[in-house]
């Protein structure tokens, strides 16, 4: 856990800030009021960290948000708190075609930055946005938070140790029902809110990042297709973006893989799983159980328990729980604020999602979107980040 944290000062290279001893906890700063922000406030807390003060889209908004959320202060406007110099890191959990601008505005007040996905609605502004991170030498990092459950680390640790033998196939889905009904509504259905893409972008976005960090392997073909089954809802009408997709990939390494993402699955509420095929074995992990890792061989498959005495180094690292003593999402993502804090001390800790891994869904979404568009396998250019 992170106990003593430095002060920020006001002078720094690059515009950036730099940390000095001086004994008091690192200030977070939350713009948005909604679930997210109460994930990350959960999180901050559960790290040591303060949780200092919050902005909405409007002064009331952030008003109400602080008393629900027991954080000290409401900012009038997330500008206002972003430029107060008590906050050493902003945390943006707003609708999504706002990201950018306030991640820009915090990273050139020298704040560090942890943005909510998508990291931009476009590929371009993504990259930009890791192109001021550069110049100005901040900590930014963007909650692909499943890398941290144990037995993801797990699955990672074993492919990479050659267990799994050549990677043959990659089968994965992102199902949720929260929109199944054409009652059910939210601002994401709205692209000038959300983005072009909705249930990529939205879900699809932490699959990919999941299956290419636990092969460490690169997508760089893939031909999709997408559904929006409901162009109205309540109260949104011409709906563009989709309620579903499905995916062929394939990766630099060779592997094929199918991949399916869907907002109107009954009865998944939240359910990301993969299964890797290996020419030795396969590996399979599902988030909805994830106290358990799925070992399939021809002979002698089994299913293997959390147990931080048994588990990879890295893997045994976010195993803060005895055996038996399930940990789910909040843990999670309370393992990835931590990374995210210890970074900006100036440790690198592995598997941290930065604003390069932000970037990087963001071109897979603008692939997915011209393949389904054009009915065509795109072709995914690496970048010099990637």
């Amino acid at each position: 856990m992170i106990e003593n944290w430095h002060k920020m000062t006001d002078s720094c290279q690059n515009g950036s800030m730099s940390i000095e001893a001086a004994g008091r906890s690192v200030r977070a700063g939350f713009i948005g009021g909604g679930f997210m922000t109460a994930v990350h406030s959960r999180a901050v807390r559960a790290v040591g960290a303060v949780p200092q003060g919050v902005a909405s889209s409007s002064a009331e908004g952030a008003a109400v948000a602080a008393a629900r959320l027991g954080i000290a202060r409401s900012y009038p406007s997330p500008e206002e708190l972003i430029a107060d110099p008590d906050i050493d890191v902003i945390h943006v959990c707003t609708p999504n075609a706002t990201h950018a601008g306030y991640a820009l505005a915090a990273i050139a007040a020298g704040k560090h930055v942890v943005c909510e996905k998508p990291l931009a609605t476009s590929a371009a502004d993504a990259d930009g946005m890791v192109a001021a991170v550069a110049a100005a030498g901040v900590t930014a990092t963007v909650p692909f938070v499943y890398r941290f459950h144990p037995m993801a680390r797990e699955a990672r640790a074993r492919v990479a140790a050659g267990e799994l033998g050549t990677l043959l196939s990659i089968d994965g889905a992102y199902l949720q029902d929260w929109l199944l009904l054409s009652g059910d509504d939210n601002w994401r259905v709205d692209a000038s809110l959300g983005g072009p893409s909705r249930a990529f972008a939205d879900i699809g976005s932490h699959l990919c990042d999941l299956v290419e960090f636990v092969t460490g392997d690169r997508i760089t073909r893939l031909v999709a297709t997408t559904r929006t089954f409901f162009p109205s809802r309540a109260t949104s009408t011409d709906i563009t973006t989709e309620d579903a997709v499905a995916i062929v990939v394939a990766t630099a390494g060779g592997a094929l893989g199918t991949l399916l993402i869907s907002q109107v699955a009954p009865g998944r509420k939240n359910r990301l799983a993969i299964e890797i095929a290996g020419t030795a074995e396969s590996i399979g992990f599902d988030q909805e159980q994830p106290e358990t890792l799925w070992l399939g061989r021809r002979e002698g498959s089994q299913l293997i328990m959390r147990d931080g005495a048994t588990l990879h180094p890295d893997a045994a690292r976010l195993s803060v729980l005895p055996p038996g003593h399930p940990l789910g999402y909040q843990d999670a993502f309370t393992a990835f604020v931590r990374d995210s804090y210890a970074a900006i001390e100036g440790e690198a800790p592995d598997g941290l999602p930065r604003f390069e891994d932000g970037a990087r869904a963001a071109r897979l979404t603008e692939a997915v979107l011209e393949s389904a568009a054009e009915g065509r396998w795109v072709e995914l250019e690496e970048n010099a980040d990637d």
